[in-house]
C-alpha cells in the first residue's frame, strides 16, 4: 500500500512547489522512458548480431556514445539562456534526428555509429535537464522523493518500451523477419520514433515559474566548494559505463543471450526501478544523503564479485541466471546517484548553481566513462572479465571513502 501512495496523485502533487504543474513534464518523462527502453533493449543485439561487434569495437563505439556527456557542459553552455523547457525540447528534437537517421539508412556500421551518436547527444541533454527540472520544481525537502518519482515514470516507460520489443519481433517474424535481420531493428526505431513526437508533444506544455526567468550566467561553471561531487562524479563514471555497456554485453557474448531475453531482463529491472524509486528517495530525505552514498559503493563491491567470478563458481546455466540477478540488483543500486543530487542542492547557492552544477557533474561523469570504454573493452579482451570488474569494485571502494568524508549541509530557514 505504501508503494502505491507514492503514485497517488496527492502524493505527486505535495512533492512539488505550488504553482507547478509536473503531469506535462512527467508524461514526455514517460514517453521518452519508452523510446529508451526500446533503443537500450535492441542496441547489444543490433551491434552484435547485424554489424558484428565484438569486444574491444564496442568499447570504441561506446566511448562516441559518451563523447556528448563529455561535451554537455560546453553544449549547455551555449543554451544556458534557455529555460529547462526549452533544452527539453531541443533534446528530444535532436534524438528524433537520430531516430530517423537510424531507420532511413542502410546497416553500415559508420552510418549507424554516426546516427547512435546523434541520438546519443539528445539522451545527455536530457539527462541534465530532467535532474534539473526534478530539483527546480520539487517542494521544500522533497527534492529526493522529486527525483525518484521522475525516474519511476522513466521507469515505467522503460518497462512498455522493453516488453514492446519481443512483441514487436513476434509479429515480424510471421513476415520471416528474424532477429537478425535489420529490418525487424529499424521496425523498433520507427516505433521509438513515434515515442519520441509524442514526448516532444507534452514537453512543450511544461509550464513552471522557473521558465519566466532568463537565465543570467552563461559559460562553463566549476567551483571549488563542489570539489567532492566532481570527483564523486569522476568515480562513479567509471561504475557506470562498466554496468551500462559491459554488464549486458557479457550476457550477450558469453552465454547468447538473444535480444528479447536481454529485453525481458531490461523490463524486470525497470520494474525493480519503478518500485524501488521513489522509495529510495524517500530515505535520502530521511536518512540523509551521505549514508547511501557509503552504503552503495560498499554492496557495489559484491556485484562486482559475481560479475566476473560467477562463470567460475557457479555451472554455465546457474552462472547465467546469476548474472541476471546481479544485474537487476545492480540497476537498483545506480539509484543512489540521486543521493549526489540532493547533495548538490543543498550545498548550492540557488537553482542556477544547481543546474550549472549538476551539468558539470555529467562532463566530469563522462570523462571517466569514455575511458573506461575504450580501455574496458581492451582489457576484456587482454586480461578478461575478472580483471576488467575486480578494477570496478576498487574505483567504487574509493568512491566510498570520498563520500564518508562529506558533512551533510544543514541549511537554516527562516
Amino acid at each position: 500500500m505504501s508503494f502505491f501512495s507514492n503514485f497517488s496523485t496527492n502524493s505527486i502533487k505535495t512533492s512539488y512547489k505550488k504553482g507547478f504543474s509536473p503531469w506535462p513534464f512527467l508524461f514526455a518523462t514517460l514517453f521518452y522512458g519508452l523510446t529508451f527502453g526500446i533503443t537500450k533493449g535492441i542496441m547489444d543485439n543490433y551491434l552484435a548480431e547485424v554489424l558484428n561487434v565484438r569486444e574491444f569495437s564496442l568499447g570504441i563505439i561506446e566511448a562516441v556514445r559518451e563523447v556528448p556527456g563529455l561535451f554537455l557542459i560546453f553544449i549547455l553552455a551555449f543554451l544556458y539562456r534557455n529555460s529547462s523547457k526549452k533544452n527539453f525540447q531541443l533534446a528530444l528534437g535532436i534524438a528524433i534526428v537520430g531516430l530517423i537517421g537510424l531507420v532511413c539508412t542502410k546497416p553500415v556500421r559508420w552510418v549507424i555509429v554516426f546516427f547512435l551518436f546523434i541520438l546519443s547527444v539528445g539522451d545527455h541533454i536530457t539527462l541534465q535537464v530532467r535532474q534539473s527540472l526534478s530539483i527546480e520544481m520539487s517542494a521544500e525537502g522533497q527534492s529526493g522523493k522529486a527525483i525518484g518519482i521522475m525516474t519511476s515514470f522513466r521507469s515505467l516507460g522503460r518497462i512498455f518500451g522493453y516488453f514492446i520489443i519481443p512483441f514487436v519481433f513476434f509479429i515480424l517474424s510471421h513476415f520471416n523477419l528474424g532477429r537478425k535481420d535489420a529490418t525487424s531493428y529499424k521496425a523498433l526505431y520507427a516505433v521509438s520514433f513515434v515515442f519520441t513526437v509524442i514526448a516532444f508533444l507534452f514537453a512543450s506544455r511544461i509550464q513552471y515559474q522557473g521558465e519566466k526567468s532568463v537565465r543570467k550566467n552563461t559559460g562553463i561553471y566549476f567551483n571549488k566548494k563542489f570539489n567532492k561531487y566532481y570527483t564523486l562524479q569522476f568515480f562513479y563514471g567509471a561504475r557506470k559505463q562498466v554496468f551500462i555497456t559491459f554488464a549486458p554485453f557479457v550476457l550477450v557474448l558469453e552465454y547468447g543471450a538473444s535480444a528479447s531475453v536481454m529485453a525481458l531482463l531490461f523490463a524486470i529491472s525497470a520494474i525493480c526501478v519503478l518500485i524501488f524509486s521513489p522509495i529510495l528517495g524517500r530515505l535520502i530525505d530521511y536518512v540523509g544523503y551521505k549514508k547511501i552514498m557509503v552504503a552503495d559503493t560498499l554492496i557495489l563491491i559484491i556485484v562486482c564479485f559475481f560479475y566476473g567470478f560467477s562463470q567460475h563458481l557457479f555451472a554455465p546455466k546457474t552462472a547465467f541466471i546469476v548474472v541476471c540477478a546481479n544485474y537487476v540488483f545492480d540497476s537498483i543500486l545506480s539509484l543512489c546517484s540521486m543521493a549526489s543530487l540532493v547533495y548538490v542542492k543543498d550545498l548550492a547557492s540557488n537553482q542556477d548553481e544547481v543546474n550549472r552544477t549538476i551539468t558539470s557533474g555529467i562532463s566530469v561523469n563522462h570523462f571517466i566513462s569514455i575511458l573506461i570504454a575504450l580501455f574496458g573493452g581492451l582489457l576484456w579482451k587482454v586480461a578478461g572479465i575478472e580483471i576488467l570488474f575486480t578494477l570496478s569494485a576498487l574505483l567504487g571502494l574509493i568512491n566510498s571513502i570520498i563520500a564518508s568524508t562529506i558533512q551533510p549541509i544543514h541549511k537554516v530557514t527562516h
